[in-house]
């Protein structure tokens, strides 16, 4: 890691350049049987979790990268590492509101899937396991830190279990001040977070050329872009998946706006039904109590009439 890739890349100011915060670029750009595919997803993760990896094995991958069966499955990638420790990456380009907890029940789910029945083997033998999500959009946390490692903890005595789970986000819309930063002198995780970030700012090119040249991890995924970006069978899948995604989430937003419009105006009615069915109770027993107490009818006309 930090060593100048050996292929030169450079992207110029007019290249339409696909956004590799969806999805499903993400995924097609870090899963490839290729060398700088597997290259530039071992030094992602080494980077995000602190410390290298050998080698990755990518143990699950549905849907395929060409299968378009179930477009509304997540792109996470989940991955194995050469000494078994398990890896589920993904972009969350639109992450819902309810994302830090999603994150924690697949975080338990990755970790509670081992195997460790047997007689030969016990608790020791469980893997670490990481739950890295990329946020594109959000932000979930107040404070302008933009990577976080999460794991179980006493926060009233700041005593850390020492468990083998973490969950790990990158927020990248806390990169605005760290984009003005030298290149020199940013960290690993910070030319990863303006690379997704800014890809496809053109007014960003020349600080993502000098972070492809400063990251070999980096510029390995850039070269799987270009390859996808030139084919256009390739690219006009990705675009496809794109405007499916878009659309979907348009109408998902038109259909919550269209219920809370509807469920306003149905309150809003119900509301008006019932005050005048109080209303009419109340006046009824205002009218019966002053009939007892031996008003005449006339005399109560004109009481309610003031």
């Amino acid at each position: 890691m930090g060593q100048a890739f050996t292929t030169k890349i450079q992207f110029d100011d007019t290249d339409d350049i696909i956004d590799i915060c969806l999805d499903n670029v993400f995924k097609a750009v870090f899963t490839r049987d290729t060398p700088q595919s597997q290259g530039a997803l071992s030094r992602l993760i080494s980077t995000l979790i602190g410390y290298e990896i050998s080698t990755i094995a990518i143990s699950a991958n549905e849907p395929p990268i060409d299968n378009l069966r179930d477009r509304q499955i997540r792109y996470d990638i989940s991955c194995k590492t050469a000494d078994g420790e398990l890896i589920n990456v993904e972009m969350s380009f639109n992450p819902d509101t309810f994302e830090p907890v999603r994150l924690e029940f697949h975080a338990g789910k990755l970790f509670t899937g081992q195997d460790i029945r047997g007689t030969a083997k016990s608790y020791k033998d469980l893997k670490r396991a990481y739950q890295i999500a990329i946020l594109a959009k959000e932000r979930f946390f107040p404070d302008e830190v933009f990577i976080h490692a999460f794991e179980y903890y006493d926060p009233a005595n700041q005593v850390s279990l020492g468990g083998r789970s973490r969950i790990i986000t990158l927020e990248l819309s806390k990169m605005d001040m760290i984009v003005e930063k030298p290149t020199e002198q940013m960290s690993a995780a910070e030319h990863w977070a303006v690379f997704f970030r800014y890809l496809t700012d053109k007014s960003k090119r020349r600080k993502i050329n000098e972070i492809i040249e400063s990251e070999e991890g980096i510029a390995m995924a850039s070269e799987v872009l270009i390859t996808i970006t030139k084919d256009d069978v390739e690219r006009a899948r990705l675009r496809s998946e794109e405007k499916y995604q878009l659309d979907t989430q348009s109408k998902m937003t038109y259909a919550r706006e269209e219920g809370l419009q509807q469920g306003m105006q149905q309150g809003m009615q119900q509301g008006m039904q019932q005050g005048m069915q109080q209303g009419l109770q109340q006046g009824h027993r205002e009218i019966i109590d002053l009939l007892r107490s031996g008003k005449s009818p006339d005399e109560i006309i004109r009481d309610f009439s003031r």
